[in-house]
């Protein structure tokens, strides 16, 4: 494949080493800042990066921003009819617009707050463990996670992620506390706390907890190249999708889709 990547930050040098390993070519990389990047846009001017992968004739994008311009770039790319992978986190808020979105224009887009394959499986294995202490009064649950001190939001995505397949699983947690608690707990709350410090890739870990016992299940990635590797895979499996027709248009995507074919 012919590959864009928006966002040159760490994140996008390694997608690009790990795509090239796997036999694409990087033909277009794009950033506000990285001076070895091929276009550098001033501000977030997602107009002009789209411009810029128009002109390079790519068959996918691969986006790794920021926070802060994860939607003007998604606005500006989803209509030019290539299969995007976003990797930004962010703006779970605004899933649901960016769905009707890719309706609107015959897009098509997937996102998720982790690529990782090993936590896309330990998602499911939370879940199912949610699934299966629910039943059980005595056993609390909560979530914490650990990152570095340059990332620019918490909690995490995949925290997010984790904590939503836990309320799915577990109907007696509705609620999810982000702050710090100034009195006792609801038992309907589920806490999902973060701790930024150092160069910590991410740790993810679920703890079930009872009088007698704690069960604690944790993901730890020991660098980014997993959450790289699986980007890469991911924007190979939506094409792969498209071209089978397992996949539709007009449609936001998220990496469980990618698991079930």
């Amino acid at each position: 494949m012919r590959i864009a990547l928006v966002g040159y930050g760490k994140m996008g040098h390694i997608i690009r080493s790990v795509a090239e390993r796997a036999g694409h070519n990087v033909v277009l990389t794009v950033d506000t800042m990285a001076k070895d990047a091929d276009v550098i846009i001033e501000g977030s001017d997602a107009a002009q990066a789209a411009s810029a992968v128009v002109s390079a004739g790519v068959d996918g994008v691969i986006e790794f921003s920021h926070p802060s311009a994860v939607m003007s770039n998604i606005e500006a790319l989803l209509p030019l009819g290539l299969p995007i992978v976003v990797g930004t986190t962010g703006w779970s808020d605004k899933e649901s617009y960016v769905n009707d979105l890719a309706k609107r224009c015959d897009g098509i887009i997937m996102h998720s707050a982790n690529f990782s394959i090993g936590v896309n499986i330990f998602y499911r294995i939370v879940q199912e463990a949610a699934s299966l202490v629910k039943d059980f009064d005595e056993y609390d649950t909560a979530v914490w996670e650990m990152h570095h001190n340059q990332k620019a939001d918490s909690p995490s995505g995949t925290a997010l992620d984790i904590a939503r397949r836990i309320m799915e699983a577990n109907p007696k947690k509705k609620e999810m506390v982000f702050d710090a608690f100034h009195q006792k707990p609801d038992a309907s709350q589920l806490h999902v706390s973060s701790t930024r410090a150092g160069s910590v890739p991410g740790t993810h870990t679920v703890f079930f907890d009872s009088p007698a016992d704690t069960i604690e299940l944790t993901h730890r990635a020991r660098s980014r190249e997993g959450f790289a590797s699986g980007a890469v895979r991911a924007l190979e499996r939506l094409v792969a999708g498209i071209e089978s027709g397992k996949l539709k248009r007009g449609k936001l995507y998220g990496m469980s889709d990618l698991f079930d074919f």
